[in-house]
């Protein structure tokens, strides 16, 4: 039996996992809906979501953002080396999604076992991510306005200056 959610039918289960584990983040470009995938990777997930509760996201720049390739944030510094006060996580690498147009991973050091708070929306499939980076996500609607996000200099490895920044990000529930 389907559950009618505004203008909208969809099954029960469906709208409890879509609330659960999904994500709005706010730019001034507009929204971009993100689905959250605990199924590939539970702690980073969780991470995320508690961030998101706390606010932490809100008014973060897009610090690094390179053509073609990705759009990265989550650093409160704005500087590519700041965290949470959250401790790292273990990698959470996988083979049964790619690093394609969409997907959103965490970002790390060279340490595979750092990803803390920042993460980056893929512009395009880079094949080099796949089983090296945590997926944790993908962006289902509002692709346009990551696609408007201030990009950087390519010759200062896309570090952007007066970046823009996350208006907002919520879950949906």
């Amino acid at each position: 039996m389907a559950v009618v959610i505004g203008l909208f039918a969809v099954a029960p289960a469906q709208a409890a996992q879509a609330d659960a584990n999904t994500v709005y983040l706010d730019t001034q470009y507009g929204r971009a809906t993100i689905k959250l995938r605990p199924d590939l990777a539970p702690k980073h997930v969780e991470q995320i979501k508690t961030l998101v509760k706390r606010g932490f996201y809100n008014g973060i720049v897009f610090h690094r953002v390179i053509e073609g390739f990705m759009a990265q944030t989550g650093d409160p510094t704005g500087t590519g080396t700041g965290g949470s006060d959250l401790p790292d996580l273990k990698a959470e690498f996988t083979n049964k999604a790619k690093f394609v147009r969409g997907v959103v991973g965490m970002a790390r050091s060279s340490d595979p076992n750092s990803a803390n708070s920042q993460f980056f929306i893929m512009y395009a499939p880079q094949a080099s991510l796949d089983g090296q980076y945590t997926i944790v996500g993908e962006v289902v609607s509002g692709m346009d306005a990551i696609d408007k996000i201030k990009k950087g200099d390519a010759s200062d490895n896309g570090m952007v200056s007066n970046p823009d920044k996350i208006i907002k990000m919520q879950l949906a529930k």
